[in-house]
């Protein structure tokens, strides 16, 4: 799951993507509007955390303009708790609204509520044959034994288990559980995929589909 962290404060930008990260989401950061603007033109973000007080263009300006792509979900992000600017922000386009001081985990929890609105509709608990994934509480288990997963390897498994069975490319498994600083050329999604098969044990589950990608399946 892909975010864009629109935030100029930048220990709080940090704080708040180490925190999202630990969560399982894929965050790239951009400290002004101009940049998130760029930044959405090259990648469709599933949710955008927006400061709304931001330099070079405000953040109205850039929940507006996004919006109006409608590609990305934004939860607007500010210290401003009053009625009427929520109201505001909501009329400008995004989807949700919290005020700072916010509780960390309200933060997560509203984040993934926008996620999955972003996409398909499907249900909060993911199955694939004995594979069980629970995303909300970042719980893996086959055949009732729980995996110890880690944050790429539960991300790559979520891609392939909501696919229902459907080819997912390793581009697509790199754009929505890595960030920009993923270098292209890696080979980071095929050690991981390696390490999750190892992990998942016998009988295979994920297959490999020579020079497209992978899919989940008997």
């Amino acid at each position: 799951m892909r975010i864009l962290l629109v935030e100029d404060e930048q220990p709080l930008a940090g704080y708040i993507a180490i925190g999202l990260r630990k969560h399982g989401f894929a965050v790239d950061v951009a400290g002004d509007g101009q940049t998130a603007l760029d930044k959405c033109e090259v990648t469709a973000y599933d949710v955008l955390v927006l400061d709304r007080d931001l330099p070079v263009v405000h953040g109205d300006t850039v929940c507006r303009r996004v919006a109006a792509l409608g590609t990305s979900r934004i939860l607007m992000l500010t210290a401003s708790g009053a009625v009427e600017d929520r109201v505001d922000g909501l009329t400008l386009g995004a989807d949700d609204y919290l005020g700072k001081p916010f509780a960390f985990t309200e933060l997560v929890a509203r984040v993934r509520a926008l996620s999955r609105r972003s996409a398909p509709a499907r249900p909060p608990v993911l199955h694939a044959g004995d594979v069980m994934l629970d995303p909300a509480r970042r719980v893996a288990e086959r055949g009732g034994r729980l995996l110890p997963l880690t944050p790429k390897e539960f991300g790559v498994l979520e891609q392939l288990v909501a696919a229902g069975g459907d080819m997912v490319s390793a581009e697509t498994l790199l754009d929505k559980v890595w960030d920009e600083h993923a270098d292209p050329f890696t080979n980071a999604v095929r050690i991981t995929v390696g390490t999750l098969r190892r992990k998942l044990g016998q009988p295979p589950i994920i297959q490999t589909v020579t020079g497209a990608g992978y899919r989940i399946g008997p």
